[in-house]
């Protein structure tokens, strides 16, 4: 395990310590801090001959060399000597990364007894499960044979890690051919063709009808009528099979594949597992794909499958269909939980009101407009009440505020800013916030709006559940330059505030897995096209993090996005996150919509969360702005609560 983090998370270093008086600090801290730097790069590399161990004896980052040291010992170290290590350091993730690397390297070099004197119980990480399991297998083989067939029955390669357990289990019986074949129609299902073909040659002639229903179906999902309803020893290979050739009959025609099913579904003797897998898959594509033909029997099935998600899109079709008594009758059969979110309560308030019961949909209005969200904040407008903030305010007095800083995590935090591991430094603190208890995790957050760490401090809010402190879940972070390049762009600054804020949770480093960078994540191709736009220098893959040059851009973005749909916000914001192709074709090809349908119905769930989202943080940052008070604020303009959502909305050029 590298403890070095990479390049991006070492540039959001240098912010930070800017803010830190180094030059001010003791020439003895410094040069403490000096020599543990070079101490822990060289014991990375395992040059031990070039760590100072008088000069870092005594500091707070010292438990980071031993670590390596400790590591490079494996696995020839004792576990009491691992065990010591965790018991010291159990206040940093040092703990829990020597345990899986022992974890590791026992396992690997098959000392089991070693293994299980330092395993707190089953690890995470599935080879760590593997090597976990496999120890287990001579003192609780029971237990090493219920967590190796979990670990078997995935449709997908594991790791080399379990090959000793699998093979011992399947040795022992503990993994048959019934085993085998469920595995090889996983791996089917999930496009593993390489994994199922080889699971077939484990299997003997008892299977080979079995093996030449998957063959015919393979190559014609209809073939599914004509192929034995008995696979297997007594039958029992028939759901597996089943299920994972529905699976892609479903997907590849489903219209088709329902009239095969009600075909072959009564005479089929299915476990509930297989038979409920089948028809949820055979209720979703149906909603998502709107195959109206499959409507009857989707609303005759979905009360068998009260799932949470399938309904959700039932209502969804229904808003589509503008069928408000089939809103309120699909909502009201939602488990309770889910029906209580001010989303669906919302909806009901929609649908009573469209059936002109005006009370109920009063009452409806009311219960969601309590909640802190998009559709709360909409019910709110409806009600023309000002918006629920639940907002609570935290403040701690110095005298406990030096207590903080003292803290051992604190310390480490700073120490490894000081010697630029800022990976690290996050490791420390989010674990600090972790294992903190409600006030001490408050008492963080306080510390790093403190010390400006506007990034550390929106993830300390979300691992420390810290939801109702609003001032620190959106700081005021770069807002001077969101103010200047909205009054420049002619943008709504609320609005830059929100989408940087869920782009990136004003990390300036941020780095997508698609490329997107900085602050409000945009594409290195697309800076350059503003760039050329603005007529000045490309910024390229690294300039385009520098804060103030990612927000000039994205607000460009987003303006030209705003002329596009003539202003509208909810559509440009559509379109900064989906794209504006996408959003053009869902507003040229649905029939005219009001706002709030406009939003349900956008197909993409990121994108749908993503609007509800953005717009509900501008209110919030505007509410702040007025000292936490949202009297007066409005989420939406009215021109955007009022036009229709269709094609009318795009701009002619």
């Amino acid at each position: 395990m590298s403890l070095r983090f990479p390049a991006p998370w070492r540039a959001l270093a240098a912010a930070t310590l800017a803010c830190l008086p180094l030059t001010g600090l003791p020439q003895l801290v410094q040069a403490d801090d000096r020599s543990m730097r070079e101490a822990l790069q060289a014991a990375r590399a395992g040059e031990w001959h070039r760590v100072d161990e008088a000069a870092i004896r005594d500091h707070e980052l010292a438990g980071y060399v031993a670590y390596h040291r400790l590591r490079d010992s494996l696995p020839d170290a004792e576990p009491q000597r691992v065990l010591a290590f965790i018991d010291r350091h159990a206040d940093s993730p040092l703990a829990d990364w020597i345990r899986g690397q022992a974890i590791d390297e026992y396992g690997q070099a098959e000392r089991h007894a070693y293994l299980l004197e330092v395993a707190d119980g089953e690890p995470e990480g599935t080879a760590r499960r593997c090597h976990y399991y496999t120890a287990l297998l001579g003192r609780d083989p029971a237990t090493a044979a219920e967590g190796g067939r979990e670990l078997w029955h995935v449709g997908r390669s594991q790791p080399a890690a379990c090959d000793s357990l699998f093979d011992t289990l399947r040795s022992r019986g503990e993994i048959g051919e019934q085993q085998v074949w469920e595995r090889q129609m996983l791996a089917w299902q999930a496009g593993e063709s390489g994994l199922a073909s080889y699971l077939g040659r484990q299997l003997g002639s008892r299977w080979q009808s079995a093996q030449q229903a998957m063959d015919r179906v393979q190559d014609d999902y209809a073939a599914i009528t004509r192929v034995p309803d008995c696979l297997g020893a007594d039958c029992r290979g028939s759901g597996p099979f089943f299920a994972a050739a529905m699976h892609g009959y479903v997907r590849a025609d489903t219209e088709e594949a329902l009239g095969a099913w009600r075909r072959i579904a009564p005479g089929l003797a299915l476990d509930a597992e297989h038979r409920q897998a089948i028809e949820r898959d055979l209720i979703f594509y149906s909603l998502v794909r709107e195959v109206r033909a499959n409507r009857a029997w989707v609303d005759e099935a979905l009360p068998g499958l009260p799932e949470p998600d399938l309904l959700e899109l039932r209502v969804r079709t229904a808003l589509a269909d503008r069928d408000w008594r089939g809103v309120i009758d699909w909502v009201r059969r939602m488990p309770d939980e889910t029906r209580r979110d001010e989303r669906w309560q919302y909806w009901l308030g929609r649908a009573y009101e469209q059936l002109g019961d005006q009370t109920t949909a009063q009452r409806a209005y009311a219960a969601a407009a309590e909640g802190r969200s998009f559709f709360g904040f909409t019910a709110a407008d409806r009600l023309g009440r000002p918006y629920a903030l639940n907002m609570e305010r935290n403040d701690f007095d110095n005298a406990y505020r030096q207590q903080v800083s003292r803290w051992p995590a604190v310390r480490r935090t700073e120490a490894l800013l000081r010697i630029d591991e800022p990976g690290l430094a996050a490791s420390e603190w989010y674990a600090a916030v972790r294992r903190a208890g409600p006030r001490d995790a408050r008492a963080l957050g306080d510390y790093a709006r403190q010390r400006g760490w506007h990034a550390k401090l929106v993830q300390t809010t979300i691992v420390g559940q810290l939801w109702d402190a609003l001032e620190w879940r959106f700081p005021e972070a770069y807002r001077d330059d969101f103010l200047e390049w909205g009054r420049r762009t002619g943008v709504d600054p609320y609005l830059l505030m929100g989408i940087a804020r869920r782009e990136s949770a004003y990390n300036p480093e941020a780095l997508s897995p698609a490329g997107a960078r900085g602050l409000m994540q945009v594409m290195p191709g697309t800076a350059t096209q503003l760039a050329r736009q603005l007529g000045i220098a490309d910024p390229g893959p690294y300039g385009v993090l520098d804060p103030q040059t990612n927000i000039r851009l994205g607000s460009t973005y987003i303006r030209d996005m705003l002329e596009r749909y003539r202003g509208n916000r909810l559509a440009a914001t559509a379109a900064y996150n989906a794209g504006p192709g996408r959003v053009d074709r869902w507003l040229a090809e649905g029939a005219p919509r009001e706002f709030d349908l406009f939003v349900e119905s956008i197909p993409f769930r990121e994108t749908r969360n993503y609007v509800q989202a953005v717009l509900t943080y501008r209110a919030i940052f505007e509410s702040l702005a007025n000292g936490g008070n949202s009297e007066g604020v409005s989420m939406l303009t009215p021109a955007e609560k009022t036009v229709r959502y269709d094609g009318s909305l795009l701009a002619r050029k």
